[in-house]
């Protein structure tokens, strides 16, 4: 059998050695047979993704004057750079075209699609219009719909298939094929299904881009009966209805379905099937699952595969076993920048800044393009250790050195850095002139920093007006608002802000903790009304902790309670938090030693996150706990969000 690797050995043996005959070349008028030779070859190498050979040509091109006389020479080789990921060569090539064609701008929008930068698509494509007065032709449609799809830009995504529509190319198919990926991964597969139904020459592609539609929403039956109907029928096609569950947040029933074909049978133990299934423990944050993956991964021989092993990375990460994530991030021989990326959010969500900073020198002396992920993981990185200017200079290089336009996202995190820097000030002038209207997040960003650090009562309670005007939905912005207010004597305000707490209490989702022990999970809700055949073991415990921790000065911090009850009701409110019972249930039931990991799908409240620093330090053992905003890893007493989360 010829290897794939052994096939491109010869060929780039071929192009090295394929003998060039200049004197044909450096006369007036080249012939085009040998023009077209050379074209042939540059696009070879577009193939087979051989940049070196693709350079080489392209100064040959330069230096005997071919693109003089064949103007499909540029467009050829910016195909070709995009195509082999060098989108900085295909951008300078495409600035230096003093004439653009529908093929030039096809070929920039594509190497940006395939660099991940599918918002440059977007802006290119206005460029196009407005410079160069070109109307789009189905390469250029298919090319935008992609860019739609990636970042799920439903309206954007409409407006081109109307545009579409109206177009000469309406009837093209893979246009419409790329229409029904755009609207699967929007999560309307029923649009979708209209345009499948329209498309003359189905292929695999349009059918695996319905059944992930389906699947993304939970609509299982319907996925399963395309599949059924399915004629061209691969190992693609189970791979999309399993990732279609894990990316609509259906993980379980994707292991139930994984589990289900292995045992009728199917052969679907292939690298993008467990890349997705170890993506769907990351979600569920179940680290015995994901080690469970990790070894059929090693049994099936997938450790080297680049889409596997970023997914490991990203699972270890997720699931509070940085160490595991670090080992297979050193353990790669080829990096991408998902690879970089997923160490570096991973070790700034762990409050491990100095570590995803230093990574980051590493990833671009290595030549990685970084990406919109990963400058929120090192901004995030820098607020978590006051690092202002370096977290203000990566904010200006993402925009100046890289091209990249800050979203909403990265914005909020600038307003964390100096919120938590103390430059209430600059943070606030972000809010008011970023090119986003701020949402609740972001004002809640600055709203904490005024409530924990002193002076800043005046800012603080023009933010928390601004935030009643603009409506809240998340209680723990409400309780900020309540601390504000209070410290305003602003009682009026504080009576208010508990009505809209009450108000919410009846349709806010229950609040939950989850304790991972091994092969085993327990779920537990606030409240004493717990039904559990431990709960006289888990009072007692937490009955002896809570005297202990008396003892060393703790008080329980009931402005966090905002309902009209005594003090003491309010105590009894906070020690039924769910965090709490899930904490001393592990306490009880792990091996003694090992770290007791939890999952709570709220915001820790602070008063537990006091109660559990305690705790850490009295038994001696880790608690990891990641809630709905980050990581708490909790050790001899401190807490890695450095107590500001």
């Amino acid at each position: 059998m010829f290897s794939t690797s052994a096939f491109q050995s010869t060929q780039l043996y071929i192009y090295t050695n394929l003998p060039l005959r200049r004197k044909s070349f450096v006369q007036n008028s080249p012939g085009m047979n040998a023009s077209f030779q050379i074209l042939q070859r540059i696009k070879q190498c577009s193939k087979l993704r051989l940049s070196i050979q693709g350079k080489s040509l392209h100064a040959y091109v330069i230096k005997t004057g071919l693109d003089q006389h064949l103007p499909l020479y540029p467009n050829a080789l910016i195909d070709m750079y995009g195509k082999c990921g060098h989108l900085k060569d295909a951008v300078n090539l495409f600035d230096e075209m003093p004439d653009r064609d529908l093929f030039s701008w096809a070929s920039i929008f594509t190497a940006h699609n395939q660099a991940n930068f599918p918002r440059q698509t977007l802006f290119l494509f206005s460029r196009m219009l407005s410079r160069d007065g070109l109307q789009p032709d189905h390469f250029i449609f298919a090319s935008l719909v992609k860019a739609c799809a990636c970042l799920a830009a439903s309206k954007l995504g409409q407006q081109l298939h109307a545009q579409f529509v109206l177009s000469h190319f309406s009837d093209d198919d893979v246009v419409k094929s790329s229409l029904v990926d755009f609207y699967a991964k929007c999560g309307l597969p029923d649009q979708a299904s209209k345009v499948f139904h329209s498309i003359v020459s189905k292929n695999v592609v349009s059918w695996t881009s319905l059944v992930y539609g389906y699947a993304r929403i939970g609509r299982k039956n319907e996925a399963l009966e395309l599949l059924h109907d399915m004629p061209c029928k691969n190992v693609h096609s189970w791979t999309a209805l399993i990732s279609g569950f894990v990316q609509g947040g259906h993980c379980t029933e994707s292991f139930r379905l994984f589990n289900q074909l292995r045992s009728e049978g199917i052969d679907i133990e292939e690298p993008f099937v467990l890349s997705s299934l170890i993506v769907g423990s990351s979600s569920l944050a179940m680290l015995e699952l994901g080690k469970q993956l990790h070894k059929l991964v090693l049994g099936f021989g997938y450790e080297s595969n680049l889409y596997v092993s970023n997914a490991l990375i990203d699972m270890y990460a997720k699931c509070s076993d940085v160490l595991s994530a670090e080992k297979i991030f050193g353990s790669l021989r080829e990096r991408d920048v998902v690879s970089w990326t997923s160490i570096i959010v991973g070790m700034a969500q762990h409050g491990q800044a100095n570590e995803a900073l230093s990574l980051y020198d590493d990833m671009t002396k290595a030549g990685s393009r970084p990406n919109e992920v990963t400058f929120t993981g090192l901004i995030y990185a820098c607020s978590h250790v006051g690092l202002v200017d370096k977290g203000r200079q990566i904010f200006e290089s993402m925009i100046a050195d890289y091209g990249l336009s800050p979203s909403l996202q990265h914005y909020t995190c600038l307003v964390d850095l100096y919120s938590r820097a103390g430059h209430i000030e600059e943070a606030e002038n972000v809010l008011n002139t970023m090119p986003f209207e701020p949402d609740e997040a972001a004002w809640a960003a600055l709203l904490s920093a005024c409530s924990s650090q002193a002076g800043n009562n005046e800012t603080g309670v023009r933010i928390a007006n601004h935030l009643l005007q603009l409506g809240v939905e998340e209680p723990s912005t409400c309780v900020l608002m309540s601390k504000i207010y209070a410290s305003a004597t602003m009682w009026e305000s504080v009576s208010t802000v508990r009505r809209l707490m009450t108000a919410m209490e009846s349709k806010k989702k229950p609040g939950y903790s989850c304790v991972h022990l091994g092969k085993e999970n327990e779920v537990f809700y606030a409240g004493e009304t717990m039904l559990h055949p431990m709960r006289n073991e888990i009072v007692d415990l937490l009955k002896e902790l809570d005297s202990e921790m008396r003892k060393r000065g703790y008080k329980p911090d009931t402005s966090l309670v905002l309902h009209d009850m005594g003090e003491e009701e309010k105590e009894r409110q906070l020690f039924w938090h769910s965090e709490r019972l899930a904490v001393a249930y592990g306490l009880l039931k792990s091996a003694r030693g090992a770290p007791i990991r939890i999952i709570k799908n709220l915001r820790v409240c602070g008063d537990c996150h006091t109660v559990l620093k305690l705790v850490c330090s009295i038994v001696g053992r880790e608690i990891v706990v990641r809630d709905a905003n980050r990581f708490h890893r909790f050790k001899d007493g401190v807490c890695s969000c450095r107590d500001f989360w």
